[in-house]
């Protein structure tokens, strides 16, 4: 049958996130690999109000495992999000190759404007090509990105049947699980780009009560939002 639930959650801000929105259309190169990058200190935050939402849940909607990217910044997002929730017994967690961000090889220090200052005739392609089908040297098209999600749910059908989930990882992660959660054919991949940008520390949710999993939220931001 598979997981009765799914939280999926993007990690906090983090120090890249913050680097490229300051840069804007200013050439950029971030020399921090790409698994390095940590929280800021709003991350932090953002990280700990997804912990006081996990602990406001009913006990029947609360997770009971975790799979987290292996990159840092989604690490020390479950880690902040665990110590808020205040959880009596930590959970079991999975570190998932598959949940890392998207891969951009030769060009993951890049923002745009530096891409386009140095290696125009990619900028051309990735245009020409669109977000979803483009797939930069060395790295991963959202059609891969898909390929690789729908091996890691594959698994987790077996690996967290019945169980309720919770899955920390990225915006292209969150993004592409639509799709192939919603079965929606790889022809019509680039229609999800309807559905982003994927914001940090949001929570999307699907629920399986008789196998299928249906989509209950999606890239809800309402915990990040102080109260009065």
């Amino acid at each position: 049958m598979g997981p009765l639930r799914i939280i999926a959650v993007r990690h906090g801000e983090s120090e890249a996130n913050l680097a490229y929105q300051r840069a804007g259309d200013t050439p950029l190169v971030y020399e921090r690999g790409d698994d390095e990058v940590t929280l800021t200190g709003r991350g932090v935050r953002q990280a700990a109000a997804l912990g006081r939402l996990l602990a406001g849940l009913p006990a029947d909607e609360a997770p009971e495992v975790v799979w987290c990217s292996p990159y840092l910044r989604a690490l020390d997002t479950w880690k902040i999000a665990q110590e808020a929730w205040g959880i009596a017994a930590p959970l079991p967690v999975a570190v998932d190759e598959r949940l890392c961000d998207r891969r951009w090889g030769e060009l993951a220090p890049y923002n745009e404007a530096a891409i386009a200052q140095q290696f125009p005739e990619e900028l051309a392609r990735w245009r020409d090509e669109g977000d979803y089908v483009y797939r930069p040297p060395g790295g991963e098209s959202f059609g891969d990105v898909a390929v690789r999600l729908r091996d890691f749910l594959g698994d987790l059908r077996e690996e967290a049947d019945g169980r309720r989930v919770l899955i920390v990882a990225h915006d292209a992660v969150v993004l592409i699980l639509r799709h192939v959660i919603d079965e929606t054919p790889d022809a019509d991949l680039a229609a999800v780009a309807r559905y982003a940008p994927i914001m940090n520390a949001s929570v999307s949710i699907w629920h399986a009560p008789e196998g299928a999993l249906s989509l209950l939220s999606f890239n809800d931001t309402a915990h990040l939002t102080p109260p009065g």
